[in-house]
């Protein structure tokens, strides 16, 4: 008798082939088989009518100090995910001996905008250097798998202390080779570098290693080839060396990647995003990609499955949230700002006093430096790129359904409209502001990007961003938006974007052990509706330790999701099974 038996599914097996009609037999945390079961389960699981998927694979995420807290990693445990990578960007917890935490703590602070109180509040130390890490990971409950990237910021404060943003020595160097080759012994699953001048802590320093040398980065990548493993993760510089994570990166960005693949065996993977100054910069750099995979290269371009963007409300995420990264386009008025102390339903009301509102609306914003008024001030002044979210969630919203064309359809001024709008829902409404991938005010970069045949599915940040973003949920919205609803532009195949976010990371990532539905493969499976998959509105909970709020988003759809046999959500319900291990490569 097995476990467990799932009947009578439309099975998506991951691998790209057709889906079929059949049954699953799990026993233990193993898939015994596939197809026609005709033993018995302990446990019977009708899915006629199902999809039947494997758990999917999320390659960039930041729970590093969420894990220690949250053994869900929510959300990504409500948007089908069995398996997260941390460690991502440059930026971790691990090497980190007492003197340096404060410091990779305001550097996660101000690169992944995770409160340092809720970090503080949050995170026990119970390691020094990177195997120890893994070792408090295996003690700390999980409902997910979990792995780790180490990351050059870590590593070069560990080695070179308050030296971290120089030159490194021929001696720094070996030093860091040395801790690399230690965590990869250990577990690691490859090593992660920024080098956009976009990445800073919050006291305004880039990520360590930002501008390394070469010889710096070829020692640690050959690090990966001596250990027969691992990706070696980039966020790259950006043209003209603007830093703003574009994906038309500079000639000589992609020329020392796809030599360093070459040289170390290992696979590089890079962001790949679309910027409004060069709208078709990603199309050049894929196209340079590819010539370096003729060569023998194996340089991977990352892509999101929807546009980078910013999410916004009058509701203010809780205590030290920083300023650089909480985005309210009164925020910076001054006579709201006097009013930045009161909870939310006081805000409203005094919002709605038309003598406030006049005030507000007669003010131009006062930004304390110049960082912030050069971005902020010019993010908050594009209502023609303003959407609001509704329960209907749209990411491809259309030009005439911005905050700007709808008040100028009502003869109204844009700002007073907008103004009225965030009063909404008790100022609860959430605004999109789309940032990257949308330069032409719709998905085609984004299919052209996904299509590729190098590209990998990645980006959504899980665990980071926590006042300003959601995008975790970017496993459901290829599923649900991509293959069933789009209808401004081409679809893609459902066994396509099913191998996207299983097969084809775990394989990349040296995760052979699942991605697959068949006999052998780890038990992570989802079990969905698909007519009834969708992402929910995003909302702001004020659930981070030490008071703060974050972005949530839940999804609908998904019947069950098992991790290593075990089911751990049911119907969008959390189990309470804690069945998560840590992924050593």
């Amino acid at each position: 008798m097995h476990d467990t038996v799932i009947r009578g599914a439309t099975i998506v097996d991951g691998s790209g082939a057709a889906a079929f009609q059949g049954d699953i037999a799990i026993d233990g945390d193993l898939i015994t088989e596939v197809g026609p079961v005709p033993g018995q389960g302990k446990i019977e699981l009708d899915a006629g009518g199902l999809l039947v998927t494997p758990g999917f694979v999320d390659n960039h995420t930041h729970y590093d100090g969420q894990v220690m807290w949250d053994p869900l990693l929510t959300p990504s445990c409500w948007q089908g995910v069995t398996s997260v990578i941390m460690g991502n960007c440059g930026v971790g917890f691990a090497p980190a001996p007492p003197e340096r935490r404060d410091g990779l703590v305001d550097l996660m602070e101000g690169v992944e905008d995770i409160p340092a109180s809720a970090l503080a509040a949050g995170m026990k130390w119970e390691w020094e250097t990177f195997p120890e890490y893994l070792s408090a990971l295996d003690r700390h409950p999980k409902a997910l798998d979990v792995g780790c990237h180490i990351a050059h910021g870590p590593v070069r404060s560990f080695v070179m202390g308050e030296r971290a943003q120089d030159p490194a020595s021929e001696d720094d160097i070996r030093q860091m080779a040395a801790v690399v080759a230690e965590a990869m012994e250990s577990g690691a699953l490859g090593f992660s570098t920024s080098r956009t001048i976009l990445h800073k802590s919050r006291s305004g320093d880039v990520v360590p290693g930002t501008y390394a040398s070469e010889a710096e980065l070829f020692t640690i990548g050959r690090e990966l080839q001596r250990a027969g493993k691992g990706v070696f993760e980039v966020v790259p510089a950006a043209v003209n060396g603007e830093g703003d994570n574009s994906a038309e990166v500079h000639a000589s960005e992609l020329d020392w990647m796809a030599r360093l693949s070459v040289d170390t065996g290992r696979p590089v993977v890079c962001f790949m995003l679309q910027n409004d100054t060069h709208p078709d910069g990603w199309q050049v750099a894929l196209r340079r990609m590819a010539e370096a995979s003729a060569q023998g290269a194996q340089l991977l371009p990352m892509v999101t499955t929807r546009p980078v963007g910013i999410l916004f409300s009058l509701q203010v995420p809780g205590q030290n949230f920083n300023p650089q990264t909480y985005m309210n386009p009164l925020r910076f008025r001054p006579s709201y700002q006097r009013l930045l102390d009161l909870p939310l339903n006081a805000l409203v009301e005094r919002l709605r006093d038309p003598l406030v509102k006049q005030a507000i609306l007669a003010e131009a914003p006062e930004f304390p430096d110049q960082e912030l008024a050069a971005g902020m001030g010019a993010l908050t002044s594009r209502l023609d790129d303003i959407f609001e979210l509704t329960d209907a969630v749209d990411y491809e919203p259309t030009a005439d359904s911005s905050i700007a064309a709808r008040a100028r359809a009502e003869g109204r001024d844009p700002e007073e409209y907008l103004y009225d709008a965030l009063l909404k829902d008790g100022g609860k409404s959430i605004f999109y502001l789309p940032l990257l991938n949308y330069s032409y005010g719709n998905h085609d970069a984004l299919h052209g990007q996904l299509t590729d045949p190098l590209s990998i599915v990645g980006g959504g940040d899980g665990g980071a961003h926590v006042t300003s973003t959601c995008d975790a949920s970017n496993t459901t919205y290829l599923l649900s938006y991509w293959v069933r609803d789009r209808e401004r532009g081409p679809r893609l195949g459902l066994e396509f974007a099913v191998n996207k976010l299983t097969r084809q990371i775990a394989e990349t990532w040296g995760l052979t052990d699942r991605g697959l539905l068949a006999p052998g493969m780890k038990a992570d499976v989802n079990l969905i509706d698909f007519e009834k998959l969708q992402i929910r509105k995003p909302y702001y909970e004020n659930d981070l330790p030490g008071g703060g709020s974050r972005l949530l988003q839940r999804a609908d759809g998904y019947v069950a999701t098992i991790k290593s046999g075990i089911a751990i959500m049911q119907d969008g319900v959390e189990t309470g099974a804690r069945p998560g291990a840590v992924l050593r490569g």
